[in-house]
């Protein structure tokens, strides 16, 4: 049972943002520091990646591990109450990322997943923008 009513519920969510997120904004700044130039939310491309690195045939999604169901996170696991709507929620989101990442290699793209979690610390964020580095440079 929701401990709010459904009118502030429906505000609550609404206001969960989709683009320029803080674990967004940090991967972005991590790359233009790095010499990296880039596009955001490209809408011609599957699942409008949040970041389009076009020079490298790279892209970048930076995924709230809540929303993506991250594995073995203890952020992205499911909440004890309303199971009968996160659950299929959650899994369509994942299966959607599944789809938009095999249309965009499909294409000849290169996809890089940077999980929220790894934004939270330095060594952390360095590792993931380490492995985007890696993965544009192979091309």
């Amino acid at each position: 049972m929701d401990r709010v009513e459904p009118a502030v519920r429906s505000r609550i969510m609404s206001s969960v943002s989709t683009a320029d997120t803080g674990p967004e904004l940090t991967v972005r700044k991590a790359l233009h520091a790095l010499g990296f130039r880039y596009r955001l939310h490209a809408k011609e491309l599957p699942g409008r990646p949040d970041i389009v690195l076009p020079r490298y045939r790279t892209i970048v999604f930076v995924n709230g591990c809540f929303w993506h169901a991250h594995a073995g996170c203890r952020y992205g696991r499911l909440p004890k109450s309303r199971l009968g709507y996160w659950a299929p929620k959650i899994q369509a989101n994942k299966e959607r990322d599944s789809r938009n990442i095999s249309d965009l290699e499909r294409f000849g793209w290169r996809v890089v997943t940077v999980w929220q979690c790894q934004t939270r610390s330095p060594s952390a964020l360095e590792a993931a923008v380490g492995c985007v580095v890696r993965v544009a440079a192979r091309g």
